[in-house]
């Protein structure tokens, strides 16, 4: 992984959202001019992979990668050929982020994901394998990588924290409680040691409400988790981080029809502060370093809008909280 003396931040864009590759990769050469380490893209409703060529295609310097590529969307022998072509173009600045997703989500496009974590786990083990030009054989023998890809785990328990360390180069979790990830690096650094890895890193994604306006903040980050309470494994996450009362109210109130609004009005405002950061430039700053401080080696911000549009906050976000 590139060495970089200023602590590291990076920023994740969403295809969740209906960002244009047009509009990732201005964001992706305004975080490069800002001085940011690394921009990467999660996979929702687009390809976090070809999004992430096409901001290499237009940057220089700055790190691009995956947070996270989903495992059933692809064979793994055409994740690493992808993933190889960004780090060929990139010239080494490709880090691949992988993870499960959700039952419920993948049940919809007819996906069943049978034993998720054992999957993940050899899914992972196989792209590993087939950068290296191992794997398959004869015509279908992937070419090793001319270029070191460091391969993500994601991860939101100590079980898959744990694969993350016998198989990755690092765990990347998602609305971890800063409170919780002691646990989780601990776990994943406990597993990897026996590998002698010269390094196994910790990238965080978090959810990220730049505003003066505290209060504004506060509620656009309840109505974001609200959204996200809805998949059981963020509940199961922010109940074993101790938010085990929020998450009883929360369950029913989805279970009986409820609403994002309704959900929102139950998100305590502890559960705001363990996962996200919130408030005016300094203040976000400080709760960034925190979040490094509990684990986090690359704290990676997914802005959201208060008040404003979604690239305008991310724009005014990669100049106020740029690394210094």
């Amino acid at each position: 992984m590139p060495a970089n003396p200023t602590p590291r931040l990076g920023v994740v864009l969403s295809t969740v959202t209906d960002g244009t590759v047009e509009e990732f990769v201005e964001l992706g050469r305004l975080a490069e001019h800002h001085g940011w380490h690394s921009v990467l893209v999660n996979e929702g409703r687009g390809d976090a992979i070809a999004c992430a060529q096409a901001i290499a295609g237009a940057t220089r310097a700055i790190v691009v990668g995956t947070n996270i590529a989903n495992i059933y969307f692809r064979h793994p022998l055409l994740c690493a050929a992808s993933t190889r072509a960004v780090a060929e173009l990139s010239h080494g600045r490709m880090w691949l982020g992988l993870g499960m997703s959700h039952r419920g989500l993948l049940g919809q496009l007819g996906i069943d994901m049978g034993d998720a974590r054992a999957t993940l786990e050899d899914y992972a083990a196989r792209v590993r394998a087939a950068l290296a030009g191992e794997g398959g054989s004869g015509f279908l023998q992937p070419p090793r990588s001319p270029f070191p890809v460091p391969v993500f785990v994601a991860g939101n328990t100590v079980e898959s924290a744990a694969v993350a360390g016998r198989v990755g180069d690092g765990l990347m979790p998602f609305l971890t409680p800063r409170s919780h990830l002691p646990t989780l690096v601990a776990r994943a650094r406990e597993v990897a040691a026996p590998r002698g890895l010269a390094r196994f890193e910790c990238v965080l994604s978090i959810p990220t409400f730049l505003s003066e306006d505290l209060d504004a903040a506060r509620s656009a980050a309840r109505y974001n988790l609200a959204f996200f309470s809805q998949l059981p494994n963020y509940r199961r996450q922010w109940r074993r981080a101790g938010y085990g009362v929020a998450m009883d109210a929360l369950r029913t109130l989805w279970r009986d029809g409820g609403n994002r609004h309704q959900a929102a009005a139950l998100i305590p405002d502890a559960l705001v502060d363990d996962v996200c950061v919130c408030g005016p430039a300094a203040a976000c700053r400080a709760q960034l370093e925190a979040f490094r401080a509990a684990g986090a080696d690359e704290p990676v911000i997914a802005v959201s809008p208060v008040n404003e549009d979604r690239l305008g906050a991310t724009r005014k976000a990669l100049a106020a909280l740029a690394p210094a």
